[in-house]
């Protein structure tokens, strides 16, 4: 967050248009110290959002920030990506399985001086320097990871496609990130554990984020229809076993289209996602004063629905509730859900409201976990391979 004497004309803004009584229960950004600290720390025990960083890079690369300008810290982390990228620009030719670790590696750093929202000049020029080093990298992947492009009113909907070797026709599962975790997280977090249990998966943004052509709002989940509809016309994957797994934001577009497509779907992971008690005012003052969170939790929240004060943050939000919607009761796909009794960015409360109403549904439950379940002893990786892959696993490859 951006919290220096000069700030913001977004965050100025939202001081001025909200009461001083709501703002109080939003605790204080960490300070640029504080925040220095909170991403060594997390570097170091490789916790998300810095799984797969160097912890010596990233301590490089914090000592060349000295405050919690925006564009200072996207920059810093850009210098970082183009040392990488150009290394991989001189490989390509000779050596591109090491181009090809140059090229991710300037994903990633890049990617993260978008991160988690791109609200400067300098972010987004980040964002788009990332989605350049992703697409070097997808090009010399092996298995191919196809560029996925589907006409969508009048723009395109755009994903990753990697089919496991040795698979004539594998079941597909549709993976769709969160606020924070676009496709090429997606690629890099989850697609390693899909291939290796023999699953396809299409990695999608979810609305709001990343290269999505909408932003959140109710019927946004026709993009979902869409892609299901477009991968009803592939011969090389089995559209008859296609699951969708949405992890934290994105979590909320599974259980949505678990409802839209209660046929077509055969398995619906729905990993950490906002249903109904999320989008609520009291929730929302409380969680946005989380440290489970690095920095910009308002904003990037704020960015999904298109808005930039607190007062039409708070007054969008309701209109997203499942049960308002009057979705519960539906008939759904299978579907499995999953999250940490101790989540502070998603209340427990909406995992239990979808497992009390409606078709009989499977559950995973961290008493101990925050949020997407993770906490001592379970990593996002252990909950994917141990609870999730396996799950999917059972009700793909198993269907005849």
């Amino acid at each position: 967050m951006n919290f220096t004497p000069l700030i913001t004309r977004t965050l100025l803004l939202v001081f001025l248009t909200v009461c001083t009584g709501s703002w109080a229960q939003i605790a204080p950004p960490r300070t640029w110290p504080e925040l220095k600290q909170a991403v060594q720390e997390r570097v170091n025990a490789q916790r998300y959002p810095m799984t797969g960083f160097d912890a010596k890079e990233v301590e490089q690369i914090l000592t060349n920030i000295n405050s919690l300008d925006r564009d200072e810290w996207a920059r810093a982390w850009i210098s970082d990506g183009d040392h990488h990228y150009q290394t991989a620009l001189k490989l390509a030719s000779k050596q591109p399985s090491k181009a090809r670790e140059e090229y991710f590696d300037a994903w990633r750093y890049y990617s993260f001086g978008a991160w988690p929202t791109q609200n400067s000049p300098e972010k987004k020029r980040a964002f788009e320097l990332s989605t350049q080093a992703f697409r070097a990298y997808a090009a010399l992947s092996s298995p191919k990871i196809e560029v996925l492009r589907i006409p969508f009113e009048g723009k395109e909907i755009v994903g990753y496609l990697q089919k496991p070797k040795g698979v004539a026709k594998p079941p597909l599962v549709i993976s769709v990130g969160g606020l924070d975790s676009y496709k090429e997280f997606v690629v890099d977090q989850f697609g390693p554990n899909y291939l290796k249990a023999g699953l396809a998966y299409l990695a999608l943004d979810m609305p709001g984020t990343g290269e999505s052509p909408v932003k959140i709002d109710v019927g946004s989940e026709r993009i979902f229809t869409r892609v299901i509809d477009a991968l009803q016309t592939r011969t090389d994957i089995d559209v008859n076993r296609v699951g969708f797994q949405g992890a934290s934001w994105g979590g909320h577009w599974a259980a949505r289209v678990a409802y839209d497509e209660p046929k077509r779907l055969k398995a619906v992971v729905v990993w950490g996602g906002p249903v109904h008690e999320y989008f609520q005012k009291d929730w929302q003052l409380k969680a946005l004063g989380t440290r489970e969170y690095l920095f910009d939790l308002f904003q990037a929240r704020a960015a999904v629905y298109g808005v930039d004060t607190l007062d039409d943050f708070l007054a969008f939000g309701p209109k997203m509730s499942l049960k308002d919607a009057g979705k519960l009761g539906l008939p759904s796909a299978p579907e499995l859900l999953v999250n940490g009794d101790k989540d502070s960015q998603v209340p427990i409360e909406d995992l239990y409201i979808l497992l009390k109403n409606g078709d009989p549904k499977d559950a995973w439950v961290n008493p101990t976990g925050g949020h997407i379940g993770r906490g001592k002893g379970w990593s996002d990786g252990r909950i994917l391979t141990e609870v999730i892959v396996p799950w999917f696993v059972h009700k793909l490859k198993s269907q005849p």
